[in-house]
């Protein structure tokens, strides 16, 4: 299984985990299915949606028909059962390979905003939108963070105050990905007293009075539709809460678990691209009248890169592990979650550093993911957030 860079092939290809006991034929078979179709409908698109700043909505579609969006929900709703989390770390390692946050975002956003329903939502409502959401024909989208208190949820601001059989909703959101096409939103909003104990969740279609959006242009995940949202006396039924009222604050908790083992992979896979495609130059080009990967500093890098990386990925299948064995480790998904982002980070920058101008220039994939570094860092609770929820659950 070991390798070295001299035999003309990257040790660090998504293939190589196929040695793993964690790894089945059912992952492998799952892995060949997303890399076709992201060789297919992804990759020779993407800069074009990039510069676009969207993609065609029929991506949903046919990433249904694939069963991606279906991955990991219940059959009844059309989804296709998977046995472990696992399946989950191959799908972002092979979203990875288009190298674009902003198309993975958008295109998986119910990833975020279907959970909740399905894990307390009304059997009447996990019927009416389930079903349409992960065949491709609507979208769902999650609105919890604010203007004004970004990782704070519990002190949220938006408000939902009962009026006869309606909830009247006031207030905003932002950075809301999937915040412009979205059908239907999952959103936090405040029922009840201060803090979390007040934090109810409601669904809310797209077309209700009162209800509008606003496009926000980003640094990076360019091809992401990231909105801000607000909402001016928009008037939603009883039947669209989420769950019981005052309640929400747990079911956004438990989402935000399954979140960052998703960014950790995710970030921790473009580390990987980094590393691949800073290899494949340094091996190609010729400085001093040598290859550049003959530079002892240049070798030292990758040899960092790759220290990091192999790290991180045994941090992240050892989480994998535990949480598809029903444990909860809330402390190690934080932590895990910096871990994977600072790999991402550290080897962005030295990927950077190999290709020089070559890095800098708009359609290279090293370059776009140096750009979306910071909202990998920052979204699903940044650095900060992540380091402190670890320490207090560790009792410190």
């Amino acid at each position: 299984m070991a390798r070295n860079f001299e035999d003309g092939q990257s040790p660090f290809d998504f293939d190589h985990r196929y040695h793993s006991p964690y790894y089945t034929e059912d992952h492998q078979a799952w892995r060949a299915t997303l890399r076709a179709f992201v060789d297919k409908e992804i990759i020779p698109n993407v800069e074009e949606w990039e510069e676009a700043g969207e993609f065609p909505r029929d991506l949903y579609k046919k990433a249904a028909d694939v069963g991606l969006l279906g991955a990991g929900y219940p059959e009844e709703y059309g989804g296709i059962a998977l046995s472990d989390p696992f399946f989950q770390i191959v799908t972002a390692e092979e979203m990875a390979r288009c190298s674009s946050g902003g198309v993975n975002a958008s295109l998986l956003v119910h990833s975020i905003g279907l959970p909740p329903i399905m894990a307390v939502g009304s059997d009447e409502m996990k019927q009416r939108i389930a079903p349409q959401v992960l065949a491709g024909e609507k979208i769902q989208a999650l609105a919890i963070t604010e203007p004004s208190g970004g990782s704070d949820v519990s002190n949220l601001r938006t408000t939902a105050k009962r009026d006869g059989d309606h909830f009247v909703v006031n207030g905003s959101k932002m950075f809301i990905t999937g915040g412009m096409r979205a059908d239907y939103y999952t959103v936090a909003v405040r029922t009840g007293g201060d803090g979390a104990g007040g934090v109810s969740l409601l669904l809310i279609e797209r077309d209700r009075e009162g209800f509008t959006r606003t496009p926000l242009k980003k640094q990076g995940w360019w091809a992401s539709d990231t909105a801000a949202l607000y909402f001016d006396d928009v008037r939603v039924p009883v039947e669209n809460l989420i769950g019981e009222e005052n309640q929400g604050f747990v079911g956004i908790m438990r989402n935000f678990n399954n979140e960052r083992l998703w960014m950790a992979a995710s970030a921790n896979a473009l580390a990987r691209v980094c590393l691949e495609d800073a290899l494949a130059w340094a091996r190609g080009r010729q400085t001093f009248g040598q290859r550049l990967a003959d530079h002892q500093v240049i070798r030292h890098k990758f040899a960092e890169m790759a220290r990091k990386i192999n790290a991180t990925q045994a941090y992240l299948e050892q989480c994998a592990f535990r949480v598809g064995a029903g444990e909860k480790p809330i402390a190690d998904l934080s932590l895990l979650k910096v871990q994977s982002t600072l790999t991402m980070e550290f080897c962005a920058r030295e990927a950077m550093q190999i290709l020089g101008g070559a890095g800098y220039l708009r359609g290279c994939r090293i370059e776009r993911i140096y750009r979306e570094v910071r909202v990998m860092a920052i979204g699903g609770g940044s650095e900060e957030i992540m380091r402190d929820l670890a320490a207090r659950q560790m009792g410190i």
